[in-house]
Order: structure tokens, then sequence, then C-alpha cells
């Protein structure tokens, strides 16, 4: 089966490109991004701060069923452009990969398609190529599978 979300890394880069086109409005799509609740649907993850603007902030935490912290992310927002661009920093606490730059950009294709693409920024190439040894692929496709059938629910 395709991956519908592509992901690309040039040798000798310290970036990963993020691709994939929805069926879906633009305006859902940057919704499915911001909005706490329909993020964490379909990253699988609580969402306990989200600050959709400029300097804001946001913590993303995942528990087992003991409440033991499994993952835990934060960053801050350094532009919120509604519908259209999300630039912010991405760290994992307890993981060995730095502070990452996510360049997010939103585009309209038609009235009811989208199309995202991520860029992030990693402080060594091997950080990146750490980061694609953790199977980000097949993950991220996953999660964009569940954001399509969460977001398609609010046509």
């Amino acid at each position: 089966m395709e991956l519908k979300t592509k992901v690309s890394a040039q040798d000798g880069t310290q970036e990963i490109i993020v691709t994939r086109d929805f069926d879906l409005p633009v305006e859902l799509l940057f919704k499915a991004h911001v909005e706490p609740e329909l993020l964490g649907q379909w990253m699988g993850t609580k969402v306990l701060k989200m600050e959709g603007k400029p300097h804001g902030s946001y913590l993303l935490e995942t528990t087992d069923g003991n409440g033991k912290v499994l993952f835990r992310a934060n960053g801050v927002i350094h532009t919120f452009i509604p519908n259209s661009k999300i630039i912010r920093t991405f760290e994992m606490e307890n993981a060995p990969i730095g502070v990452q730059l996510e360049v997010q950009t939103f585009e309209r294709l038609t009235d009811n398609t989208s199309r995202f693409t991520g860029r992030t920024i990693y402080e060594t190439v091997a950080y990146r190529d750490q980061v694609l040894k953790y199977g980000m692929e097949k993950g991220v496709n996953m999660a964009h599978d569940r954001l399509q059938t969460v977001v398609e629910k609010l046509k």
C-alpha cells in the first residue's frame, strides 16, 4: 500500500520535509493542528496547553494506564497565520535529539482539498538521521490517516 504522506530527507542535510494532500478544506486542516481536542484525537496524545498565537506555547503529553509519562513535548510558537503558516520550536523531553524548528504550511488546493507541508530543521544531521531511524515515516502516515478520518466528520 502506497503511503499518502511523503517524507523526504536529502543526505547530508539537517531537515526532513513532510508533505500530504488532504481531502479537507484548508480551514479544517489548520483547525486540526491548533484545536486541542482535535489535535489530541489524531495524534493520540493529551494537549495540556495550546496557545495559538505568536509567542504562544504548547505542551503535549502521553501517559500509560498507570499515569506514567511516556512522551512529553513542548515548544514556542513564533509565527501563527491562521489557515496558512505556523513556525514553532519542538522539543521532546528525555530524547537526545535537541530542539527542532518546524515550519508548517497549509495550502488551499481547491475548496475541498488542501496540502500540508512540514519542514523540520534539526541541530545536526546526526539528530535528523536518528529521528528517521525511529520509524517516523510510518508513524506520521498513521497520524495523518487518523487526522483525515477524525476531521472529515466535521465537513
